[in-house]
């Protein structure tokens, strides 16, 4: 019968440590992205995009306002607003789990309002789901339910939330 021999303890650590660095060469590291510089949201197809450089890093599909063709035009009317704005403050106690708020409405929509007689709206977010239902967050975009803000997921807005700083440009469009 042969006999086992046991390795030293020096050995021992040596395998390890070339173990070790085996498993950390051959696990993919997580990539992370880079803050964005610019959003950009196309109401036609529900798509929200992050952009840096001019480059899309991620894309998400969003829900709408209630009514999403045409500009806003006045509170209560259901539209998203189209336009150039700035993403300026965000609420992380927001009734839709988080939110970023859009600089809606500018100087051109205050204008268009007034010879209108009417109010331009406010409160404009990019925001996550109503409390209570975060488990619709794979079918909420089949229906564009909002007032007028962008809708994505919580998880979604979680990674927005991390990517995209206050003072980011956002371009809405048709």
């Amino acid at each position: 019968m042969s006999k086992i021999r046991r390795a030293s303890p020096g050995i021992l650590r040596v395998m390890l440590a070339l173990l070790t660095m085996l498993l950390a060469t051959a696990a993919p590291a997580k990539a992370t992205l880079p803050q964005v510089d610019k959003v950009v949201v196309v109401k036609k197809e529900q798509l929200l995009m992050l952009l840096k450089n001019g480059e899309i890093l991620k894309s998400y599909k969003v829900a709408l306002g209630r009514q999403p063709v045409g500009r806003k035009s006045q509170a209560g009317d259901g539209k998203t607003p189209e336009g150039t704005y700035v993403l300026d403050y965000r609420n992380e106690q927001s009734r839709f789990y988080r939110s970023l708020h859009i600089s809606y409405p500018n100087g051109a929509d205050v204008a268009r309002a007034r010879r209108n007689g009417v109010s331009p709206g406010s409160d404009i977010m990019i925001h996550g789901l109503p409390k209570g239902f975060e488990d619709l967050a794979d079918f909420h975009t089949a229906l564009n339910w909002t007032k007028g803000c962008i809708a994505v997921s919580n998880e979604e807005i979680d990674e927005i939330w991390h990517l995209v700083p206050n003072g980011t440009p956002i371009e809405i469009r048709p």
